[in-house]
C-alpha cells in the first residue's frame, strides 16, 4: 500500500509506544516483515529547544526506512518548525500524536486532549501538511470519554487538512488501554474519509488481525502491545493473512537468542547502564508464558551486568528444554 508518495511493503505496522519502540526493537520488528515502524512520541518543545534526546529519537537505521516519526504538541507554530526541520531527515511520514492518554501529556493540552479542541487540531495539521514534503498522518483515539465520541469529526478534519492517512485507536482516553477496543469506530472512520484508514487496538495474533480488516474494512492494522516481547508477531500475521496457516510460537531459544541480541543492540545504541536498565522490561515480555518466567523477571530486575543476566538467561533456557524432553 501507498501513504502519501511512501510504498509499503504490507499493511502490518508497529504502533508508537513510548519506552517501547526504540531503534533496537524497531528493527528487530522490521526483520520480521513489519511494513511500517514509528518511532516513540517526540516532544516537539524539546525540538524546537534543541534538546539533544527529543532530537537522538527521530534517528533512524537504514534497515528500518521508511520509518515514521511522531511528533507531539499543542502549539500549531512549533509542531510546524519541526516539521520543516524533519524535512532534512530520514522520516519517510510524519506522524502527529492525537493519541497518548498519559497524563503528563494531556494536561498539557497534547497527546489525546487534542480531541477535545477540533478547532485546534485543524490548526495544527492544516501548520505541519503546509510546510512538510513528506506524507502527514494523524494517530487518533474515539475520543475523549463516552460523552464525547468524534474520531470520525476529527478523522474528517485530519483529510480536509491534507493528512495522508490516518490511525484511530478503538478506545477513549479515559479507558487508557483497558476494557474492549471499539472496532466499530474504526469501520465508521473508513467509511467517512477517503484516505488509508489504519486500525488499532486488541490484536494479539494472526487472527485478530484477519477479523480487524475483515469487520472494519481498515487498509493496515497497527499493533502497539501484541508486539511487546514479540517481534514475531508480524511474520507470523503476514504468514496467516497470506495462506491461512498458523504458524507455531517462537521456540524458547530463539526467545532467548533474540533478548541477548536485543540487549547487545540496546547496548550499543544506548550505552551499558541505560540499556541494561531499559532491556529488563522488554525480558519480562519475551519470557512470559514460560515455566519460571516469573521468579526469572524478579533475579533481571535486580540485575545491572550483562554478562549475569546473560548466564542467568542461559540457564532459564537450558530449564525450559529440559522440561520440553520429560
Amino acid at each position: 500500500m501507498k501513504i502519501g508518495n511512501v510504498e509499503l511493503s504490507n499493511r502490518v505496522f508497529l504502533a508508537p509506544m513510548a519506552g517501547v519502540t526504540d531503534m533496537p526493537f524497531r528493527v528487530l520488528c522490521k526483520e520480521q516483515g513489519c511494513g511500517l515502524v514509528y518511532t516513540e512520541m517526540v516532544s516537539a518543545k524539546g525540538m524546537h529547544y534543541q534538546d539533544e534526546k527529543s532530537t537522538k529519537l527521530t534517528l533512524l537505521d537504514e534497515r528500518e526506512k521508511p520509518g515514521a516519526v511522531q511528533i507531539f504538541g499543542s502549539e500549531p507554530d512549533i509542531m510546524a518548525g519541526v516539521a520543516e526541520k524533519l524535512n532534512a531527515s530520514d522520516a519517510g511520514i510524519i506522524d502527529i500524536n492525537m493519541g497518548c492518554p498519559a497524563p503528563k501529556i494531556t494536561k498539557n493540552g497534547e497527546g489525546s486532549a487534542l480531541m477535545k479542541r477540533p478547532e485546534l487540531v485543524e490548526r495544527i495539521v492544516k501548520a505541519v501538511v503546509r510546510v512538510s514534503q513528506k506524507p502527514v498522518t494523524v494517530k487518533i483515539r474515539k475520543g475523549w470519554d463516552e460523552c464525547s465520541i468524534n474520531a470520525v469529526e476529527i478523522a474528517k478534519i485530519a483529510e480536509a487538512c491534507g493528512a495522508s492517512a490516518v490511525a484511530v485507536h478503538g478506545r477513549t482516553r479515559e479507558q487508557y488501554y483497558s476494557g474492549k477496543a471499539d472496532w466499530n469506530i474504526i469501520r465508521q472512520v473508513k467509511q467517512a474519509i477517503s484516505i488509508p484508514v489504519v486500525g488499532n487496538g486488541d490484536v494479539t495474533g494472526p487472527r485478530e488481525a484477519k477479523r480487524l480488516f475483515e469487520e472494519t474494512g481498515c487498509d493496515a492494522i497497527m499493533i502497539g502491545r501484541g508486539a511487546q516481547g514479540n517481534p514475531w508477531i508480524f511474520s507470523r500475521i503476514l504468514t496467516y493473512l497470506q495462506t491461512g496457516e498458523l504458524a507455531g510460537e517462537p521456540t524458547a531459544e530463539v526467545k532467548i537468542n533474540t533478548i541477548i541480541r536485543h540487549m547487545n543492540m540496546l547496548i550499543e545504541h544506548k550505552g551499558e547502564r541505560t540499556g541494561i536498565l531499559e532491556m529488563r522490561s522488554h525480558i519480562a515480555w519475551y519470557i512470559k508464558g514460560l515455566r519460571d518466567a516469573a521468579h526469572t523477571k524478579q533475579k533481571i530486575f535486580n540485575m545491572n551486568d550483562k554478562e549475569e543476566i546473560i548466564n542467568l538467561l542461559q540457564g532459564f533456557l537450558l530449564r525450559q528444554q529440559c522440561r520440553e524432553q520429560e
